[in-house]
Parts: structure tokens; C-alpha cells; sequence
């Protein structure tokens, strides 16, 4: 399977919450964050970076 998304636009991404590192998940359909335990889907070949309903309290 490739990569949903450009190499170089994939090194740059960071948890819009933490700011860690995130990575594929398994299937490549999403990102993954360990630190916050969140998944951020990929729509469309477009990353969906929102914060949980959560971190906006």
C-alpha cells in the first residue's frame, strides 16, 4: 500500500494538541498520535487535524 500523503508534507505534521509526532495507523486511512491516544482521519488524500471535542475545554 502507498502513502495517503507526500513524504514531505507527512515529515511536518505534529498533534494539533500535544505537538508529538504522529503516524499512520496500520491501515493507512488515518494519523495516530500515542501521546493524546487520538486518530485524525485522511479525507480525500487531506489530512483532518481537528482537536477532539474535548481539548477545546
Amino acid at each position: 500500500m502507498t502513502d495517503p500523503l507526500p513524504q514531505d508534507l507527512y515529515e511536518i505534521l505534529a498533534c494539533p494538541v500535544c505537538k508529538g509526532d504522529i503516524r499512520y495507523t496500520k491501515d493507512k486511512t488515518a494519523l495516530y498520535c500515542a501521546q493524546c491516544a487520538v486518530t485524525y482521519p485522511i479525507t480525500d488524500g487531506i489530512p483532518v487535524l481537528l482537536p477532539p471535542e474535548s481539548a477545546h475545554a
